[in-house]
């Protein structure tokens, strides 16, 4: 019998280091789906922070805000948002200091409308952290029409006016870039 190693995903807790995201600040999770990183990101921000939860399925936000009463995490705030579209997220213009935008990308419609939404709620100075698949994987990620490259993806923030910082590691099928709002 051979060892066969697990599939490695994207991880919160290891992922999240590379962040940096201190105590008492204000974090939109682009995309949050059903809610994966806002445990992690909860701890990050403490309880004198925020965390938005952005989503466009009603459902999965649902979810989000079920665990959120739950686990008493009322720094989390629950938001309907269509990203790609002009105004499609609820937050104010230089509001967020660390958006996250995570397994999204290839599941939007408009990207570089989406690019400069997301930069619209971010102050100056404000760190971006985009994580993508890197490749189909044989259909074990998005359809290989859909992937976003890292350089698709790169040029696609820089194009809306983020400045890149640097790329870090996501995972086995992920990459990982970060930006900041000048």
């Amino acid at each position: 019998m051979t060892d066969v190693a697990p599939v490695r995903f994207v991880e919160p807790d290891k992922v999240l280091t590379h962040f940096h995201i201190r105590e008492g600040e204000t974090v939109a999770d682009f995309g949050a789906g059903s809610g994966y990183f806002t445990p992690t990101l909860c701890e990050a921000v403490g309880s004198e922070g925020k965390v938005y939860a952005c989503d466009i399925q009603k459902p999965l936000l649902e979810k989000i805000g079920v665990s959120a009463e739950k686990h008493n995490w009322t720094q989390v705030q629950v938001l309907w948002c269509d990203i790609d579209e002009p105004g499609g997220i609820k937050i104010n213009d230089d509001e967020v200091e660390v958006g996250i935008l995570i397994n999204t990308l290839f599941q939007l419609e408009d990207k570089a409308a989406a690019m400069t939404e997301v930069l619209r709620t971010l102050h100056s100075g404000a760190k971006f952290y985009i994580i993508d698949w890197s490749e189909s994987f044989n259909g074990l990620g998005p359809q290989v029409g859909d992937v976003v490259s890292k350089s698709e993806a790169l040029v696609l923030a820089e194009t809306a006016g983020f400045v890149f910082e640097r790329d870090f590691p996501a995972g086995d099928h992920h990459y990982g870039l970060a930006f900041r709002k000048p």
